[in-house]
């Protein structure tokens, strides 16, 4: 029960960040959008949205804006795109699921803080923290916790 007062509290905190994304899922919705609900990720996706590119996604609060027919596709991590290394491909949902508990926590505040930490790169906490969360199944808090 703690879990989902605390989910519920978190969807009201980035409710903003969510009603962006529903404006922006539902106004692509004649261009072939399609809403489905995934309590998985705790949020509404929108498949077969015209952007943000080819398999993309996009996370706005408890929303997410995927290009692709099916979030359960595998992804290559920040860092293998960079040419950093060369890991396994990653679960977007679960890169997505990260965003998600991040915007649950962090609320108004994540897409400053977001911006701030570099945006859209390699170089970004969150990123690199989602990427993590989806390949190790914990770790999406973008900032290390005292003892770890």
């Amino acid at each position: 029960m703690p879990v989902r007062l605390a989910m519920l509290a978190g969807a009201c905190w980035t409710l903003p960040n969510s009603l962006l994304g529903l404006l922006a899922g539902l106004a692509c919705m004649p261009w072939g959008a399609r809403p489905q609900w995934r309590a998985s990720e705790a949020a509404l996706v929108f498949r077969h949205m015209p952007w943000p590119g080819p398999g993309g996604a996009l996370t706005l609060g408890n929303v997410i804006l995927h290009t692709g027919d099916n979030l359960d596709t595998p992804c290559l991590t920040y860092a293998h795109r960079a040419g950093l290394c060369t890991e396994p491909p990653i679960s977007l949902a679960d890169h997505e699921r990260a965003h998600v508990y991040q915007y649950l926590a962090l609320g108004p505040l994540f897409l400053p803080l977001y911006a701030l930490c570099g945006g859209i790169s390699v170089r970004n906490r969150f990123e690199r923290a989602a990427d993590r969360y989806a390949r190790e199944g914990s770790g999406w808090w973008p900032w290390r916790t005292p003892g770890r």
